[in-house]
């Protein structure tokens, strides 16, 4: 009996068996399915994809900052010398890095969950203002500095709370909603301080956040915790994966039982706590409260977040790549400062970074398997 069977037909939707000349069968398939989306055949392109596989990964991103971090050090030396590498700059920069960075954390859950805050600027003003009246000041005379940063947190929550609020239930668009924010607690702040700068005379507060602890700023030792905490909330914890399913999908997330609206709200409420805790540290480091506190920080701090990695769409976020966005930005507006570069050549720097930045994240987004 002939060992030879017949075989059916090939169609074009069917694969066949094609003969080689080494005699082995080589798979034919649909080519709509096995075409690289950069147009190149898969030997050529699989290298490629590796590099994009490393870049989208979390460990790429970090190591591309680090890179540019490096680089821009490289350059501050190169042009300013000692002047950019003594230990004082470096804890200048740190400590300019600190107030920024812990606004740009609390951004990073709200960009995350798929919003966006752009009243950050205002609610540290208002907070700093608040919580330097004369009544404020006079209890934390009376009793203790910690009446101070108690209305500082208590009146950045709460500016979080209303946002939250219009957004979740109000059905507000974010950007509408915290634009009125913006507004309005720029104005309040200015209400209540009469346009006028308060002076810190509580001396223990100044001189607690103020001081340095081994050498190192109280103030950076605050951004360092801020930043621990805000990793392992984001990366380590329920509240987290619910924030990345928010972002992600919102509705997926509501019928997976996640209640989104009320994740929603917390998330503007935990960056209004950021924003008290940089007001705390804004006036710890001008010893005033000021309405014109916090000016253009929302840009800074979506700024950092955006290098830093995470997604502007939501589903994506890091702590660790935002909390190298601040140190870039914020050396590369010393090295402007140190070379007598004017403000307006930093603002287009920064303009440039973020348009590649925002183009790079789309690139790799549309080359994702």
């Amino acid at each position: 009996m002939s060992e030879e069977v017949a075989r059916p037909q090939a169609t074009q939707d069917q694969p066949q068996d094609v003969p080689t000349p080494s005699g082995q069968a080589m798979i034919e398939v649909d080519p709509t399915e096995t075409a690289p989306r950069n147009g190149r055949s898969g030997g050529d392109g699989g290298g490629g994809n590796v590099v994009v596989n490393l870049l989208k990964s979390g460990a790429g991103r970090n190591v591309g900052l680090v890179i540019a971090l490096v680089l821009l050090c490289i350059v501050g030396v190169a042009t300013a010398g000692d002047r950019f590498a003594s230990t004082a700059n470096v804890l200048t920069i740190l400590r300019l890095a600190a107030v920024i960075g812990v606004v740009s954390i609390g951004m990073t859950f709200v960009i995350t969950g798929g919003g966006i805050d752009l009243s950050v600027g205002a609610m540290v003003a208002l907070a700093s203002v608040w919580a330097t009246t004369l009544a404020t000041q006079q209890l934390a005379t009376d009793y203790h500095w910690i009446f101070m940063v108690s209305t500082a947190l208590l009146v950045g929550a709460a500016c979080g709370l209303v946002n939250g609020l219009l957004i979740a239930y109000g059905k507000i668009v974010p950007f509408i909603a915290t634009l009125a924010m913006l507004a309005g607690a720029r104005g309040l702040a200015e209400i209540l301080a009469d346009r006028k700068t308060q002076i810190i005379s509580v001396n223990s507060f100044v001189d607690f956040f103020g001081g340095s602890l081994i050498g190192i700023p109280v103030l950076v030792w605050m951004f360092v915790l801020v930043a621990a905490a805000g990793w392992v909330l984001l990366n380590r914890t329920t509240f987290g994966r619910r924030t990345f399913a928010v972002g992600g999908n919102a509705e997926a997330a509501r019928l997976a039982g996640i209640k989104v609206q009320r994740h929603t709200v917390a998330l503007y409420v935990l960056c209004g706590l950021c924003c008290g805790i940089a007001a705390v540290m804004l006036m710890a480091r001008t010893t005033t409260g000021s309405a014109t506190h916090g000016q253009l920080y929302e840009l800074d701090a979506i700024a950092a977040v955006v290098i830093g990695g995470t997604l502007l769409s939501g589903g994506r976020g890091t702590i660790v790549g935002t909390v190298f966005g601040v140190l870039i930005f914020t050396t590369l507006n010393n090295v402007f400062t140190l070379n007598n570069l004017s403000i307006s050549a930093q603002s287009v720097a920064k303009g440039l970074i973020i348009v590649i930045a925002v183009l790079l994240q789309q690139r790799l987004a549309a080359r994702a398997p």
